[in-house]
């Protein structure tokens, strides 16, 4: 009987179009229940633009909180390795300043000494670490896991900023799920994404000791146009281990 009822309900999770989520790898917690966002703090006065959508945490960028419009956990966390499937729905923005990034993370310059500006269809979202800086999803070239706020810093080394520039490009195709790991170690920072390294062992300056895990807004919905690529992305498969101390 046990086994009939259990049968039905297979059948019936299937039949509806609503994927289960994964189990969490030995040693991980989820994040995510994929029904609803328990665990996580929704911005006040977003009015259901972060949501549930058959089993994937949606957003459509239109946030209409007055404050921080990301989406944090409720838990705040110190060391720890995240895991997260996501993908970008569409590219709708069409980013007129891009730049192409050299292995040492400086920008390629044209003849005058001017960063060279390429074009590009974009969407832009990130994974805000303890409550700081982020790790950037992105359409750039230079492929997501770069860190923005260390690649951009002249003030530090040059080879603190070459670490924060993705060592390739190994995002999959706009609309097809891509796995990231980041692991942190104080303020240390190693990333693969789709299985491939990206970022290892790289100094992820002014990242504070502690604070939860963000999921990012990005751009502004104005006059019936992006004013800049907006984070329409999805979010599946969160898992998190995390150090002893960490998850308060």
């Amino acid at each position: 009987m046990r086994f009939a009822v259990a049968f039905v309900i297979a059948v019936l999770t299937v039949s509806s179009g609503v994927p289960q989520s994964a189990q969490p790898p030995a040693g991980f917690v989820s994040l995510f229940n994929g029904r609803d966002l328990t665990g996580w703090k929704v911005p006040e006065g977003d009015n259901g633009h972060w949501k549930v959508v058959d089993g994937v945490i949606d957003y459509d960028a239109r946030s209409e909180s007055k404050g921080d419009r990301h989406l944090w956990t409720t838990r705040a966390y110190r060391d720890f390795v995240l895991r997260v499937d996501w993908r970008f729905k569409d590219t709708p923005f069409i980013y007129r300043n891009g730049r192409i990034l050299l292995p040492n993370g400086t920008e390629k310059l044209d003849i005058n000494g001017k960063p060279i500006a390429i074009s590009f269809p974009d969407s832009d979202s990130g994974i805000l670490v303890r409550g700081g800086p982020q790790v950037n999803l992105w359409c750039w070239p230079s492929g997501s896991g770069e860190l923005w706020s260390v690649r951009r810093n002249v003030k530090l080394s040059p080879e603190v900023r070459a670490a924060a520039t993705p060592k390739v490009h190994a995002d999959r195709n706009i609309g097809e799920w891509n796995t990231m790991e980041i692991t942190m170690k104080g303020n240390r920072i190693w990333i693969v994404l789709n299985s491939i390294p990206v970022i290892e062992n790289a100094l992820f300056d002014a990242v504070p000791e502690e604070g939860p895990i963000g999921l990012q807004h990005h751009g502004e919905w104005k006059d019936g146009q992006w004013a800049g690529p907006p984070s329409l992305i999805q979010f599946r498969n969160i898992f998190i281990k995390a150090g002893a101390d960490s998850g308060r």
